[in-house]
């Protein structure tokens, strides 16, 4: 074979596997936000965010890599390129769109206060508790917001820390999205909701970078399908129960 015919099938191939590699459509969760997304003790991601991930991958007929990153970066991993598309249950909000774009939201979320059952802390006196939040969210910034420097707001680095230092007495409350707050609920006795739960008309979409506009495209034309044939909502209630859309 000659040089030159070597050297083209060598560039073929390489091409070839690049366009492979492109193909591969890589998703970050967090993987720390129980019943959304969470780890295993094998080390699986599983949640409903994981589920809808993949139900979007199959309908656009894309293979997908689905990884887990911290909250803190998973802004910053997207926008180096680390991965293509968050699906983790962010919210849509006029900062987060200064640094990236979203899709059409895929569900809304309320806020919770949950405390001990017996706590007799209400919304109106949340001002003198002690208040958990997972950091840069939509819930510290809600209590950041409405008590300031009024109340005594601590933040964590995830929802289970800030359920941790709840159980143990550490932390009064907890202000967290509502269906991880009811999840939360559910599995431990003797807590439950202070007050209703509060809309603050929070959208969560999926996050990618400026100027994606195709991947926006396709992944909303993959979202309003999985709506019609019903596959989100088989999920929506596998989880919750309900069609949470």
């Amino acid at each position: 074979m000659k040089k030159s015919t070597i050297t083209a099938g060598l560039m073929a191939l390489a091409l070839g596997t690049a366009a492979q590699a492109e193909d591969v459509l890589r998703i970050a969760t967090e993987g720390a936000y129980p019943p959304f997304n969470n780890v295993t003790a094998d080390g699986e991601l599983v949640g409903f965010d994981v589920e809808i991930a993949k139900a979007l991958c199959a309908e656009m007929k894309r293979e997908c890599e689905i990884v887990a990153q911290d909250w803190d970066g998973i802004i910053p991993g997207l926008v180096n390129d680390k991965y293509d598309a968050i699906v983790a249950s962010m919210s849509i909000t006029e900062e987060r769109q200064q640094a990236i774009d979203f899709t059409d939201p895929y569900y809304s979320n309320y806020l919770s206060v949950v405390a001990a059952s017996d706590t007799e802390i209400t919304q109106d006196t949340l001002k003198d508790a002690s208040i958990g939040a997972q950091r840069s969210t939509i819930g510290s910034q809600w209590a950041e917001d409405t008590y300031g420097s009024r109340a005594d707001i601590r933040l964590y680095d995830t929802n289970p820390a800030a359920f941790s230092d709840l159980k143990a007495g550490r932390v009064d409350t907890v202000v967290v999205d509502f269906l991880p707050g009811a999840a939360w609920v559910g599995e431990n006795d003797g807590f439950g909701f202070v007050g209703d739960r509060i809309d603050i008309e929070d959208k969560i979409g999926i996050g990618i970078r400026k100027g994606e506009a195709d991947l926006a495209a396709a992944l909303n034309a993959a979202l309003a399908a999985i709506r019609a044939n019903g596959t989100y909502e088989a999920i929506s209630v596998e989880y919750f129960g309900v069609d949470i859309f």
